[in-house]
């Protein structure tokens, strides 16, 4: 059996990024320690059966159950060896490790009674994809502190296939379940996982803080509807680094929550970190910020990606009636591969939960820096559309050169914004021209002329 392992948790994460203009490396610098867990079962001892048949959901709930008694000593870990653990929905507890060993696969079951239905997120309103209740998802953790996720490299497969046909044929009765989700939790460790076939997202920490996840792989077939990757919403001090995303929708989406609901609660997502990953996006974007941003995205650092095969590389979405704001984001040091169009800034993107939006909560899209940007096989440069009554504003590129694959006249599209250009290749439309946004501009640059966040 594997050595357990715990965090002693990102608590320095807090400290970890100086904002408003003080240098800082960024949240992924800093260094975690690992010590062991003093006590470990092992889900056999529960009765669980890894055949891919046996369903197991009360063989982990009585796991989790027993080890809640060990959290003020220290806490303990639930030891997954090789096998298919085929279960339903169920939660965590404070103080634990998740280990699964490799060859472990904790399997998500195809019927949709052994989920739990839940009430939808604050945040969200009404819900989702569907009015009501929404599906539970597979692994959860409410309102936890000091919990890792972590093996060597064992899976958790969410067999969405089915969940994918009831999605596209409107024959859902609650909104389809993620495979991972943290709600209100803090000091949270997924590493070293592959993560399969999720219903919806896979990894989706919202009203989390101290959140980092590494080293782990993420994979949904092209066809797969909606289906995204990491979905850090509404939460604070998030790192994300040396991951490999592979999806149908999404690979990495930042959200807020949605219109009145989002503004009402009032919880951005910010000071957020990520970091040398690869990312493919089927029919979305490889790196997104909102739609649903209407508690804000801020203070977003983003370094060393690799962007293949997507339909957009990098994405910031919104429309009228989300409030909020995406603002102070430095990207820098990214390569692109058979991108369909490089960048895009959409201002009039995404439906409303229901007709109580106030139309006139416009949101604020500023200060974004993208700089270091090579781009092999790309289709369009980029196409940023703001809105009339709120441009988006210090829209800033540097050093970026992008091979097109087309003989377009326009591989550049630009209306409602403004902001300043440097080096960029093929030369940007007159909107990214503007002398007076410069200095702005480059405030979003440490002086090794890295990006930085504000």
């Amino acid at each position: 059996m594997k050595m357990p392992v715990a965090l002693l948790l990102l608590l320095a994460l807090c400290n970890a990024i100086k904002i408003h203009g003080e240098e800082s490396n960024g949240l992924c610098d800093v260094n975690l320690t690992l010590r062991s867990r003093p006590h470990s079962v092992s889900i056999l001892e529960f009765g669980a059966v890894g055949d891919g048949k046996t369903l197991n959901t009360i063989a982990f709930q009585n796991a989790i159950f027993y080890l809640k008694s060990f959290a003020d000593k220290g806490g303990a870990q639930l030891y997954v060896p090789p096998g298919r653990w085929l279960t339903g929905s169920f939660n965590l507890t404070s103080h634990l490790t998740l280990f699964l060993e490799k060859g472990a696969v904790i399997l998500g079951s195809q019927d949709p009674s052994h989920w739990d239905i839940v009430e939808p997120l604050p945040s969200y309103g009404p819900g989702t994809e569907l009015p009501g209740k929404r599906y539970r998802s597979l692994v959860n953790g409410y309102m936890l502190r000091d919990v890792v996720i972590t093996g060597d490299n064992g899976t958790i497969d969410g067999q969405g296939s089915v969940w994918w046909e009831w999605f596209t044929s409107h024959s859902l009765n609650y909104s389809c379940p993620h495979l991972v989700e943290f709600v209100s939790s803090e000091s949270i460790l997924v590493s070293n996982i592959t993560f399969l076939n999720a219903p919806a997202y896979n990894m989706h920490p919202v009203y989390c803080s101290h959140v980092h996840i590494h080293h782990i792989t993420v994979y949904a077939p092209p066809g797969s509807p909606y289906t995204v990757g990491i979905v850090p919403d509404s939460s604070d001090n998030v790192c994300i680094e040396d991951c490999s995303i592979s999806m149908g929708h999404d690979a990495i989406a930042l959200k807020s929550g949605w219109d009145e609901y989002g503004i009402a609660y009032g919880r951005p997502t910010a000071n957020v970190h990520i970091r040398r990953v690869q990312l493919q996006s089927f029919s979305g974007s490889s790196l997104a910020f909102g739609s649903q941003m209407s508690g804000g995205i801020s203070d977003v650092q983003v370094q060393q990606l690799h962007l293949y095969d997507s339909l957009t590389g990098i994405e910031f979405r919104t429309t009228k009636g989300r409030g909020g704001y995406i603002k102070e984001i430095a990207i820098s040091d990214v390569n692109m591969l058979n991108i369909k169009t490089a960048f895009g800034a959409n201002g009039h993107f995404g439906s409303h939960p229901d007709d109580k939006f106030d139309p006139d909560a416009l949101p604020l899209v500023a200060k974004i820096t993208i700089q270091n940007i090579i781009g092999t096989n790309i289709s369009m440069a980029g196409n940023f559309t703001g809105i009339e009554e709120s441009p988006f504003t210090s829209i800033c590129l540097s050093n970026v050169s992008l091979s097109i694959n087309s003989a377009s006249s326009s591989p550049w599209q630009c209306s409602y914004v403004s902001g300043f250009s440097e080096s960029v290749f093929p030369e940007p439309c007159s909107e990214l021209n503007n002398p007076d946004a410069s200095s702005s501009c480059f405030s979003l640059l440490k002086p090794n002329g890295r990006a930085a966040v504000l």
